[in-house]
Parts: structure tokens; C-alpha cells; sequence
């Protein structure tokens, strides 16, 4: 994924077999050898890619686009504090790419914040995208998003996917809040294709639960609101789980964690996360801005990222997991543990993102902003 800030290219050449299988990423926890998680999620990649052609909801993924200018044709406000947002191109005669469930989409706001969003309609519909956002209490993002009224326009980058939604026997989707967003697609193509399928989708409350309405009629579906049922048990939500299901779940860390750590061995647990790439054992660095600018200190648990911004607010951001490659910026000097996924473009080797790489401890690195 391209965006943000940092320089186009140059720098280390690699081959296209580089970006067709690029290696994996050193570990987060710092140790020795490639990241178990990062690698997983490249294996995970390479297997699903060519079983999408065989989905009934699709062909393969589509490859990334450029910019696209989308307008607002229509904002709902199903429940308080989530905007509901049906997107069409803004000039007449574009058409939307096409998308698959799991796909998102980075959305190019006001002064340049990009914010990614999960695809929340029908991927048979090609003339309009949905994406559905919740206020975050002094969140940038969503704070321009709830802003927008019909009418406006925005930029729009994508799709991409890093929530493949694979073939399986049969499927338990766990939805917590908005993590339904990326989840009802998944439930409805499921529905689609007579794939046995099971959901549980948890909130504070029925009132606060967007989409209820729009669950298949007569589909194998628990809805537990936190105020009925009580915080969301793992055993309950794993409940009935065989072998040959799935498993996809997506909202809070605590629930996506819980989720894993009660998962029989074995199970496919697949996840999308709204929050950044966790840092164990990271080891403190300095990171200069520029050759002749100030010297930023970056502790062990926390990302370069968060210690720019304390200097240069305006750093441009969004995935904070190390995939959209909107805060990767030039690297001048210094060996960067990188631990972000290449997605092509300029060669990782001449970069470093800022939300996941680091450097050893002690060590500096400079980079071009």
C-alpha cells in the first residue's frame, strides 16, 4: 500500500521474485530469526490467494488501484455514534474496483489523514462502496468522518486485504461492536453460497449494534448485547465448535484474545485488528529526523511512530500494523529492523515504517522527513 508521506523509490533494487515471496520480517519480540506472527501472515496470504478463485463470491483479489475521488451519495446514522457511509465515484463513467469480502479501503480525509475502513455492502454491487465508522472520543479519523455530510468528496485508495476470507467446511464468525463491519460481508456470502455458518455478534447494547436488520433471515445467529447477556464469555462464544470450521473474529483485543487463547488447538482463527502491532521486548533507539534535525529518543514499548509525533504531529499514519505503508518515510543511515510486510512499490531495503520498525538497542537510524 502507498500513501501519506515518504519518497517514491530508489535506493536497494530487488528482483520481482523479492516482491512475488518477500522474506519475512525480523521478530517483534526483538529475538533472533523472522517474526512467527508475520510469517504466518505471509504463509496465510500465499494459501489463500489461489483457493479465492474458487469462491463463489468472487475471482481472485484485485490488484491495488491509484487514487480514486468518491462522493458521499448517502450518510445514515443507524445507532449513536456510527456514521454509515455509501460512497460513489465522483466523476461520471468510473467505476468502483471490485472487492471480496475481508477487503478495505484507504480513505484520504481532510489535510491528508488517511484512515482505513473495512467494505460493508455487496461485493456484486460495483457502483457504490459502504463503509460504516463509530466516533472514537478525540479520534482524528473519526472525528472528520463524522463531520462529512452528503455532498462532500473524498479520496479513496484500494482495495486491499489483509482479512482474507478463505473456503472452509463451515465457519463461526465472532463480531464484537463495529468489528461487525468487516464480518457481515463474510456472514452474507456464507449465506450465499449454503456454507453451514454460525455468528455471534456482542455489543453494550442492542441499541448500540449496527446491522441488525441486515443479518440473513433465518440465519444461524446469536445476538448477546453486554446488558442481556452480560461481557461476552469465550466458552459460550465457541460454543459448538467442530472440526472443519473457521474461525473469524474481529472487534476489541480483549475479545479477539480471548477468541485465540480458547480456540481447541489447531483451529483456524482468523482476525482483523483496529488497534497497533503490539511491541514485546523492543529495545530502546534513536531515530534523527532528517541529517541535520533533532535526535528523537524511542523507548522499548513504544513505536518510532509514537515518538515522532510527539516532534511532528502532522506524520501522516493509518493502519499502525506495518501492511498500508502510509508512514514509511526514507531511510539515509543506520540498520532498521524491519518488521512491516512489503506490498511493492519502492524497495522496502531504502525505507522504514515508522509504526513497526525498529533498530537494535543503542543504535540510531536517520530518516527523510
Amino acid at each position: 500500500m502507498t500513501g501519506g508521506s515518504g519518497p517514491d523509490g530508489g535506493g536497494v533494487k530487488h528482483s520481482a521474485a523479492y516482491y512475488a515471496n518477500p522474506r519475512p520480517p525480523a521478530a517483534l519480540s526483538g529475538g533472533a530469526g523472522p517474526d512467527p506472527v508475520m510469517r504466518a501472515l505471509q504463509d496465510l496470504a500465499s494459501a489463500v490467494e489461489p483457493l479465492t478463485a474458487r469462491l463463489p463470491w468472487g475471482g481472485p483479489p484485485p490488484a491495488p488501484t491509484g487514487d480514486l475521488r468518491v462522493r458521499v451519495a448517502r450518510l445514515e446514522r443507524p445507532v449513536p455514534d456510527v456514521a454509515v457511509l455509501t460512497l460513489v465515484p465522483d466523476r461520471s463513467g468510473d467505476r468502483l474496483p471490485a472487492w471480496q469480502p475481508g477487503h478495505h479501503v484507504d480513505v484520504v480525509l481532510a489535510g491528508g489523514v488517511v484512515r482505513q475502513y473495512s467494505l460493508n455492502g455487496d461485493p456484486r454491487d460495483h457502483a457504490r462502496y459502504r463503509i460504516a465508522v463509530r466516533r472514537i472520543p478525540g479520534g482524528t479519523g473519526s472525528g472528520l468522518v463524522h463531520g462529512l455530510t452528503e455532498g462532500a468528496t473524498l479520496g479513496l485508495r484500494g482495495p486491499r486485504n489483509a482479512f482474507p476470507f478463505a473456503r472452509a467446511e463451515r465457519y463461526l464468525f465472532v463480531a464484537g461492536g463495529i468489528g461487525v463491519t468487516p464480518i457481515l460481508p463474510m456472514v452474507q456470502a456464507a449465506h450465499r453460497a449454503r456454507t453451514p455458518f454460525r455468528l455471534v455478534y456482542t455489543g453494550r447494547s442492542r441499541a448500540s449494534m449496527p446491522f441488525l436488520e441486515e443479518l440473513p433471515e433465518g440465519a444461524d445467529a446469536a445476538v448477546r448485547p453486554d446488558d442481556e447477556y452480560g461481557p461476552p464469555d469465550p466458552a459460550r462464544l465457541l460454543e459448538g465448535l467442530t472440526a472443519g470450521t473457521a474461525v473469524y473474529v474481529c472487534g476489541p483485543a480483549p475479545l479477539i484474545e480471548a477468541v485465540r487463547a480458547h480456540a481447541p488447538p489447531g483451529t483456524p482463527v482468523f482476525s482483523e485488528r483496529f488497534a497497533p502491532a503490539p511491541i514485546t521486548a523492543g529495545a530502546p533507539f534513536e531515530v534523527r529526523l532528517g541529517r541535520e534535525g533533532p535526535v528523537v529518543p524511542v523507548a522499548a514499548d513504544e513505536s518510532a511512530l509514537e515518538a515522532v509525533r510527539r516532534v511532528r504531529p502532522r506524520t501522516a499514519y493509518s493502519c499502525r500494523q506495518g501492511f498500508c505503508g502510509t508512514c514509511r518515510v526514507g531511510l539515509l543511515e543506520g540498520e532498521p529492523e524491519h518488521r512491516d510486510r512489503p506490498t511493492g512499490g519502492s524497495p522496502r531495503g531504502a525505507e522504514f515504517a515508522l509504526c513497526v520498525s525498529r533498530a537494535g538497542e543503542g543504535e540510531r537510524i536517520v530518516i527523510d522527513v
